[in-house]
């Protein structure tokens, strides 16, 4: 049944471009009144209408638009993309019901991609849109351009760069109840005119969130500060040559994981007794070179190389409650270097190809000490376990992929890729972990003229395995892989004030590493392992559209549908020996939505923008280890407003997010996990969602 409601959905749209383009009489001559979007999905500049991916592209003036302060807040605009944050040092992101589980040592299954350098941490979503130019969102596997660990997507962040002309901006956020702030400026121009430029952004944000922690008398129990300087300089270097050289460094204090004791998924509460204040705070930084040139008349060479590192110490209590039964205390270090080169070669009209190699070193380190309180007829016995986990990974990968123009109007793009991965470990029950993977993708494009075309594709995915500590059952997990049959179209008014993109897509999964457990350690007691669940499948149809109705009206939006289930969960009662409670995988909605629209009005110099928009998740499933109960999150719906007015190169806005304050969980876990693990439970665990915040914004450009 199901094959047949994909199969019907894909004829309706490839007949709707179809339809479309043929309804089209407005003249190719004439002037867009909107204008093309451009990407690098492909890892070269093409129109967005042109690319046959799934990219959702939000651009600059939507980021100051839609009041979209953080990277994570581009979840409100995409259909199927799925971000949270638990904690200061790290967010939860899904595509298409896929990520990363609620131990963050597993390597994402979405690829975070800032100027071309891969991200090892989710931390960078929560980093402000200070100099963020554009964020384009790739769903599905994009493995043959992008590498390991994009088998649900990627999100490819592109920065403002350094400008030939001097120009700055300064903005300024404040919002209450939780004295939310942000403040920061980015200032560009000339170094040496014509030569050399740069471009130099700072700023600092602030929250002290909405849970609070009356155990400690403590309103700020997840508040977060973090302070944030990046540079940029570009050289226009002899023979057409371009480099960029970008550095960066973060500062954030904030809140580790921290949860509240609640009876149920729909009773909200955002009171966290814990006996410890939970404290996590890193220091980020990094930089890296780009190599721009051409070759000869039809080669381009590109060539990056990065280093980033992060230094990180978390004290936090260990089982949530008021309880004083276990106390995590940890520091650590990440140092990851990065070179990848590609040849971008136009053979001629009909072919062009785009190879090349990448390679990458990542040591980690990390020490533990967890304390336990242990009650004795003689009082309280304290146990200390301390741990560590050393590891040094190599990844080597080969990749090519060739575009051949079958016809004018029809496009095959061929493309492989071969990636090999080392990680060596000390400190686990076993020393190392090694693959060698091949992730091909096939697309066919069909255009209808330059506003519509339908495409189909075929791609594999993969994700990168591990290991657990001492003690567990499965010393060694395998990574999991995806191959994704997607059909979908694209298609837009000539003048560009209408424009539609959807897909169909089916995902069959091996040996997903879906979700945590905890299993029986090897000598007694239980350990938190990770692992491969099984097989699973997810499916579903997804559109977004933008509407210029008229020059001062808009409206813009997106949704899915999908489902995304465990099929086979054998591995998973292999490891764990318990049966899985739900087919579902945590957290994963089965629908989510959004709506925008803006109004724009002339009022003296300047004019008057009237916005409002919804964003809609569906039910999920929280983290059980029940054999027979999982708990169910409620749908939500958050509101947002705002009213602003500009004039000259000033900005004034007035904002509500979460306007009817909502309350929703943004994780949840069973209090079965506490008590599988012999801890005894008060009740549930939750996280809750931000609530409503009111606020003003003052800009300034020069």
């Amino acid at each position: 049944m199901r094959f047949t409601t994909i199969l019907a959905a894909s004829t309706a749209l490839v007949a709707l471009s179809g339809g479309f383009a043929h309804a089209q009489t407005v003249s190719q001559d004439e002037t867009a009144s909107v204008e093309d979007i451009i990407v690098t999905a492909r890892k070269r500049e093409e129109r967005l209408a042109d690319v046959p991916v799934a990219v959702t592209a939000v651009t600059a003036a939507t980021i100051e638009q839609r009041q979209l302060t953080s990277v994570r807040d581009i979840a409100q605009v995409t259909p199927g993309l799925n971000i949270s944050s638990d904690s200061a040092g790290r967010a939860n992101i899904s595509i298409r019901g896929v990520g990363i589980t609620l131990l963050d040592n597993v390597q994402p299954g979405v690829g975070i991609f800032v100027d071309g350098v891969y991200q090892v941490s989710t931390s960078y979503l929560n980093s402000p849109t200070l100099a963020v130019q554009q964020i384009e969102v790739l769903r599905g596997p994009q493995s043959t351009l992008f590498g390991q660990n994009t088998l649900g997507g990627a999100i490819n962040v592109t920065t403002k760069q350094p400008t030939d002309d001097f120009e700055g901006r300064v903005t300024a956020t404040y919002a209450d109840p939780d004295n939310y702030y942000i403040v920061g400026g980015t200032i560009s121009g000339p170094i040496i005119p014509g030569v050399l430029r740069g471009r130099l952004s700072a700023g600092t944000q602030n929250r002290d969130g909405f849970i609070e922690n009356s155990l400690l008398g403590d309103d700020d129990a997840n508040g977060l500060k973090q302070d944030t300087i990046r540079g940029a300089l570009t050289w226009d270097a002899p023979g057409d040559a371009f480099v960029t050289l970008n550095a960066y460094a973060d500062k954030i204090e904030g809140a580790g994981t921290l949860y509240s004791l609640t009876t149920g998924p729909t009773v909200y509460t955002n009171d966290a007794q814990t006996n410890y204040r939970n404290d996590a705070n890193y220091d980020y930084w990094g930089v890296n070179a780009k190599l721009e040139t051409p070759v000869n008349a039809s080669t381009d060479l590109t060539a990056i190389l990065s280093y980033d590192k992060r230094e990180s110490e978390n004290r936090q209590d260990g089982d949530f409650q008021p309880f004083d039964l276990a106390l995590s205390e940890a520091t650590g270090e990440l140092e990851t270097k990065t070179l990848e080169v590609r040849l971008d070669t136009r053979w001629d009209d009909r072919l062009s190809t785009l190879v090349g190699a990448f390679a990458s070193n990542q040591k980690s380190s990390a020490n533990t000490l967890t304390t336990l309180f242990i009650p004795t007829p003689d009082g309280i016995a304290t146990i200390l376990n301390p741990g560590f986990l050393n590891s040094d990974g190599n990844i080597f990968a080969l990749f090519g992929t060739a575009f051949i123009d079958l016809t004018d109007d029809l496009e095959l793009t061929l493309g492989i890729r071969y990636d090999h991965q080392d990680l060596d470990f000390a400190g686990a029950s076993i020393g190392n972990y090694s693959t060698d993977e091949l992730q091909p993708r096939v697309a066919l494009r069909k255009k209808f003229g330059d506003d519509a075309m339908v495409y189909g594709s075929i791609a594999r995915g993969f994700r990168g395995g591990g290991t657990n500590g001492p003690g567990a059952p499965n010393p060694v997990y395998d990574g999991d892989s995806v191959w994704t049959y997607e059909v979908g179209t694209k298609l837009a008014t000539a003048d560009r004030r209408f424009s539609f993109q959807g897909a169909v897509f089916y995902n069959d999964y091996k040996d997903i590493i879906a979700q945590n457990s905890l299993a029986p350690a090897a000598g007694g007691g239980i350990v938190g392992i990770n692992l491969n669940t099984g097989d699973a499948e997810s499916y579903g149809v997804e559109g977004e559209f933008t509407a210029q109705i008229t020059d001062a009206w808009s409206v813009s939006g997106g949704a899915i549908l999908s489902h995304t289930e465990i099929t086979d969960g054998t591995r998973y009662v292999e490891t764990t020996g318990r049966q899985l409670p739900t087919d579902r995988i945590p957290f994963q909605p089965d629908w989510t939505l959004n709506l925008q629209t803006n109004y724009f009005i002339p009022l003296g110099q300047g004019e008057l923008q009237l916005s409002a928009g919804v964003t809609g998740k569906g039910e999920r499933a929280g983290a059980s280890l029940s054999e027979t109960f999982s708990p169910t999150l409620d749908e939500y719906f958050l509101a947002n407003a705002s009213i602003t007015y500009r004039v000259n190169n000033i900005e004034l806005a007035v904002f509500s997010n979460n306007l009817f304050d909502e309350e929703y969980y943004e994780s949840y876990i069973d209090s079965s996990v506490l008590t599988a693990a012999g801890v005894p439970a008060l009740g549930n665990l939750g996280q809750i969602g931000d609530g409503r915040r009111i606020g003003v914004r003052l800009g300034y450009s020069f």
